[in-house]
């Protein structure tokens, strides 16, 4: 069994805190023929937005061992909402020849793939696998490719972001949808919705983000006129949650998310999956490559576990009464 590298061997190393997007570039200094673990982080959404995601992802890895300075090393790879980034990104973490890839996403997964068939991928926030090529299976991934990812769950969330939604406003008759037209899962997910809506008597009508125009979208989504905005999981919106709160709250529309994030940064209410657990998550799987366990053995995960937070400010600023009902089955009311 291959064992992390330099595990109890005192290093030196200096980390670099990089601009425009690179992120963090680690160099080492350690005794002869002693190396840390090394280890690639490749995000689509920005450093600053993200830090709370990246530190469960180290705090995963301080719990199975392993210390930034001393035995480990992470080089960092934002590409700060600008997708078209990771390609390159990808190329410089194979040749730096880190030991692993943590790809957060899936356009971020399909660029460390193209980049590498040998070095291990570990997909984090990652929507159909399986349909977009990552992997050909969940329960055995084969090839360089595993990890954590969203698939049937999401599916079945879009019925109950709307059934949540008509708790708050039960005489909802239309709501919007924001996509972003970089990721491929979002055709799918919106016409899940759309079906959701029907069965519910809730139009639905998406509106798609181009060329990272947020602006232009939200725009967009003015003109429909709707009572309710859903916002599909994207780690570009994510990046963007606190513009798109203060839209939601300027224009007075009640917006669900998947994740906790947006509710913490204004948004009236999240359900989904928790997302620094996954990252948490993420390093188990790291932790078990360093010691020789090969991606194509190690089944892709799903999220079991759905937390509902609502943000009760948020609720009182749009005019809305919480039923009790909700109260007592949020995991977390923010005051």
């Amino acid at each position: 069994m291959r064992q992390p590298r330099s595990i109890g061997t005192a290093l030196a190393l200096a980390l670099i805190v990089g601009v425009g997007g690179t992120g963090v570039l680690s160099v080492a200094s350690a005794q002869p023929g002693v190396q840390p673990a090394r280890v690639g982080f490749l995000s689509p959404a920005g450093a600053a937005e993200y830090a709370g995601a990246a530190d469960a992802f180290r705090q995963g890895l301080s719990d199975r061992g392993y210390v930034e300075n001393k035995n480990l090393s992470i080089e960092y790879r934002w590409a700060a909402g600008k997708a078209a980034r990771l390609p390159a990104f990808a190329v410089e973490l194979v040749r730096h020849r880190v030991d692993v890839i943590v790809a957060h996403g899936l356009a971020a997964g399909l660029a460390a793939k193209e980049a590498t068939a040998t070095i291990p991928i570990v997909m984090v926030g990652t929507v159909d696998p399986v349909r977009a090529g990552l992997v050909p299976s969940l329960a055995r991934p084969g090839g360089n490719v595993t990890g954590l990812a969203y698939l049937e769950s999401v599916d079945e969330l879009g019925g109950k972001w709307i059934q949540l939604v008509l708790e708050l406003v039960p005489k909802l008759s239309r709501l919007t949808v924001l996509t972003n037209s970089d990721n491929p899962s979002h055709g799918r997910r919106l016409k899940s919705i759309e079906a959701a809506g029907r069965t519910l008597r809730v139009d639905v009508r998406g509106v798609e983000m181009r060329q990272l125009d947020l602006e232009r979208a939200l725009t967009s989504l003015v003109q429909f006129n709707a009572g309710a905005l859903i916002v599909l999981p994207d780690p570009v919106f994510t990046n963007q949650r606190q513009r798109l709160a203060a839209f939601a709250l300027e224009k007075r529309q009640p917006a669900v998310y998947m994740f906790r994030e947006f509710p913490e940064a204004g948004g009236l209410l999240s359900y989904g999956p928790n997302l620094q657990a996954s990252f948490r998550d993420a390093a188990v799987y790291v932790d078990k490559i360093l010691k020789g366990a090969k991606p194509a053995d190690l089944p892709v995960e799903q999220p079991t576990k759905f937390e509902l937070v609502i943000n009760a400010r948020t609720a009182k600023t749009l005019g809305l009464t919480i039923p009790r009902s909700l109260l007592l089955r949020a995991d977390q009311v923010l005051e």
